[in-house]
């Protein structure tokens, strides 16, 4: 994608190169604790950073994902965003999950892979990509120059740099990012499904399995099966003043 330092931004899009702003993050204090609270923008966090996966030679961006997963959201807002095309392969269900159904109505290509555990998910998207030519996004969206993308985000909020950072660690992307920003600050995660990749952070592990959703909700929206895990740790374990990251509800 080309990139530009958007001089030439409207209300809608850069004239130059295409981008097309987010509203910034809001911040919200809750029971004690600063909540980033993207669950206020359609698609959550990964769609401040998705663009930067874009680029001049593909129109069409493929992604394997959970059926819970919130990426096939994020990616089919931003190819409506910069239109794109977005094609999600996931699992066949009797009845297609309600996020994957979002993804849809937001344009998303949707194929469905019969017994579809997740490493032939992935097979299958990657042989689409190979037989169309269409560009394969890596899970979790674990890429460098969108890591960097999110941690810039993070320095833009209008904080002093937090010293206690929680969020959830599904891939570890996000927590991974965001050390990236606060490199002094003391970072926790909450693992939800596989071992993830979360930098230096300590990880506790939710009790309930990945399809489970959360046994203690916090007071904000947040996705039930994901984000919404953490919040019983960061109860218990947080520092008054601590930065909680909720990714989407």
């Amino acid at each position: 994608m080309v990139k530009c330092d958007h001089k030439f931004v409207d209300s809608i899009r850069c004239l130059k190169c295409g981008w097309v702003p987010l509203p910034d993050p809001i911040l919200v204090e809750h029971e004690g604790i600063v909540v980033v609270r993207d669950d206020l923008l359609p698609g959550g966090t990964k769609r401040r950073a998705l663009h930067v996966l874009l680029d001049d030679q593909h129109n069409d961006y493929v992604y394997a994902s959970p059926v819970y997963g919130f990426a096939q959201i994020a990616l089919a807002h931003t190819a409506q965003d910069y239109n794109r095309n977005a094609t999600i392969f996931c699992a066949k269900r009797n009845y297609r999950h309600e996020r994957t159904r979002m993804a849809e109505a937001l344009g998303a290509q949707i194929i469905e892979v019969p017994h579809g555990y997740l490493n032939v998910v992935k097979a299958r998207a990657q042989e689409y990509c190979q037989r169309t030519g269409a560009k394969l996004l890596p899970f979790g969206l674990d890429d460098e120059e969108f890591i960097l993308a999110l941690a810039d985000v993070a320095r833009r909020l209008p904080i002093a740099p937090p010293t206690e950072v929680w969020s959830v660690c599904g891939s570890g992307v996000l927590s991974r990012a965001l050390q990236l920003a606060w490199p002094d600050a003391n970072f926790f995660g909450v693992r939800v499904g596989i071992e993830p990749d979360a930098g230096r952070a300590r990880v506790f592990r939710a009790p309930e399995e990945f399809e489970q959703l959360a046994n203690l909700r916090p007071p904000f929206p947040s996705t039930d099966n994901y984000d919404a895990k953490a919040w019983s740790f960061v109860k218990r374990y947080a520092s008054p003043g601590a930065l909680f990251w909720n990714v989407a509800a």
